[in-house]
């Protein structure tokens, strides 16, 4: 850990100049007498770094020395620190590390590229997380990536999606995949690919058995075919439904998946505003298409006729629900409490 504290306290001084102590050991998370004793030993090393006390002192390395890293292109200096805004390191506690490491990266770039690098750690800022995404459950992912890094075996207690039970698993896990904030274990289970969503894991044991992968078949290749399985369902059944414009825009947007095509959206009546566009849409199912009953009467199935006919029932069951339970005694009591 000293050894640690000593470089990142050279390549911080390389960087910023004079720095004052006790912001150095802020940065650090020890004492300032820490810091002294460490700027002692950098001297004893050979490092000549000098002490100014006072109110404007600080600890300074002596004018033209520098260690020097080079090869990094004004891009590739951008590109590291846009990849450290991503946040995926801090669920694998990687956090403190990415930052030491930055911190060497820093020192080390060529002087010219340094204020591109610095300001672009501050002016871009990558949110992996979706709107309104709502409480996340807790991800362990200690063992699943013990696992990936000393390729081992895994058996998983894992529960499915509409299943209330989990079901027992042994996997060979090929890696772990963040996929718009949420982690992915990518493993074959009895040489077949499977995805395993890491927040529905719930328990993992690493096995002493080593890991059996399928020769030539790397991680991407494993995640680009489970990412097209999810992707391409077969949708076979074609839906033509007609959008109100002014909502067209957030229509397209949440089901970009199932779109056959991008309307061109010229085709204008005469009810101004009111105007409807008309958007062909795929879909696995009967029953997969009464998702369209979120937009209410902002989106309208023309055909083909069973579509409608599901949609018209369905509404009529929530209809008869909500008149059942409008006249129920308990409801009404239940509503006046919250009330």
């Amino acid at each position: 850990m000293k050894s640690d504290r000593l470089l990142s306290i050279l390549l911080l001084l390389q960087t910023r100049g004079r720095v004052p102590a006790r912001e150095l050991a802020e940065r650090l998370e020890v004492s300032v007498r820490t810091i002294y004793r460490d700027v002692e030993a950098l001297s004893a090393s050979g490092v000549p770094v000098y002490a100014e006390r006072g109110r404007h002192g600080g600890i300074e390395l002596l004018p033209g020395f520098r260690t020097d890293v080079t090869g990094l292109t004004a891009d590739e200096s951008r590109a590291l620190f846009i990849l450290a805004a991503q946040g995926a390191h801090a669920a694998l506690g990687l956090d403190a590390a990415l930052g030491s490491a930055l911190r060497k990266v820093m020192a080390a770039l060529p002087a010219p590229h340094r204020p591109a690098a610095e300001v672009t750690s501050r002016r871009i800022l990558v949110d992996a997380t979706r709107w309104k995404g709502g409480p996340q459950p807790a991800v362990d992912l200690d063992v699943l990536q013990d696992a990936v890094f000393a390729d081992r075996r895994l058996r998983l207690r894992y529960r499915h999606s509409g299943h209330p039970e989990p079901s027992t698993y042994t996997v060979d896990p090929y890696g772990l995949v963040s996929k718009a904030g949420v982690w992915y274990l990518v493993a074959d289970r009895r040489g077949t690919p499977r995805l395993f969503r890491a927040d529905r894991v719930r328990s993992a044991a690493m096995l002493d058995e080593p890991v059996r992968r399928r020769p030539g078949v790397e991680l991407a290749d494993a995640w680009e075919l489970l990412r097209r399985r999810v992707e391409e369902r077969p949708g076979g059944l074609d839906v033509t439904v007609r959008v109100r414009r002014e909502r067209l825009d957030m229509f397209l947007r949440l089901n970009a998946s199932a779109l056959v095509e991008l309307p061109d959206g010229r085709e204008r009546g005469e009810g101004g505003a009111d105007d409807w566009v008309t958007v062909r849409l795929s879909y696995g199912s009967v029953r997969e298409a009464r998702q369209l009953l979120a937009y209410s009467d902002q989106v309208e199935v023309l055909s083909p006729p069973e579509v409608r006919e599901e949609l018209r029932a369905t509404a009529a069951s929530v209809t008869e629900l909500y008149q059942r339970t409008a006249d129920s005694p308990e409801v009404n009591a239940q509503v006046g409490n919250v009330s």
